[in-house]
């Protein structure tokens, strides 16, 4: 049997959450008690595996009435949701990033396999071969943001 990190087991946990509803309010030290971890580890949880890039807003509230609502975004129906994600790759951009997010395009319906496939040609270390790695990811960056670009204005 597949051992699951504590890790992987809230994610399963807060996305079936998500299955039933687009959005979720939880308390962290709630779900800490309830996983018997330290509140770091949800927040660990979220911040790595509830990002934009996968298709996720996450806000938060502190203080005594606090919350973090994490809320699934359909990617193509709100362009907010892309200018927030053109925002999030910023200046530079790992190919494992890039590779999520176009992943998450995919699994979003917001393109076809094919055109993620070829996304992810462009996108390669091999294809953006510089000699620098910095040079390589502001590049990967700069051609994603054009692909989000050009998907926003698709009908």
């Amino acid at each position: 049997m597949e051992e699951k990190s504590i890790s992987d087991i809230i994610e399963k946990y807060l996305k079936s959450i998500l299955a039933d509803d687009e959005k979720v309010e939880i308390r962290r030290a709630e779900i800490a008690n309830h996983f018997d971890v330290v509140p770091s580890q949800i927040n660990y949880v979220i911040k790595t595996r509830f990002t934009l890039q996968n298709g996720y807003l996450v806000q938060s509230k502190r203080g005594g009435g606090g919350y973090i609502r994490i809320e699934r975004v359909n990617l193509i129906d709100d362009v907010d949701v892309l200018d927030m994600l053109i925002n999030t790759i910023g200046q530079s951009l790992t190919e494992n990033d890039a590779f999520t997010i176009v992943q998450t395009l995919y699994a979003e319906k917001v393109i076809s396999q094919r055109e993620g496939d070829l996304m992810l040609a462009a996108l390669s270390k091999e294809t953006l071969s510089v000699s620098a790695r910095q040079d390589a990811d502001r590049l990967r960056a700069r051609v994603l943001v054009a692909f989000l670009n050009r998907l926003r204005y698709e009908s």
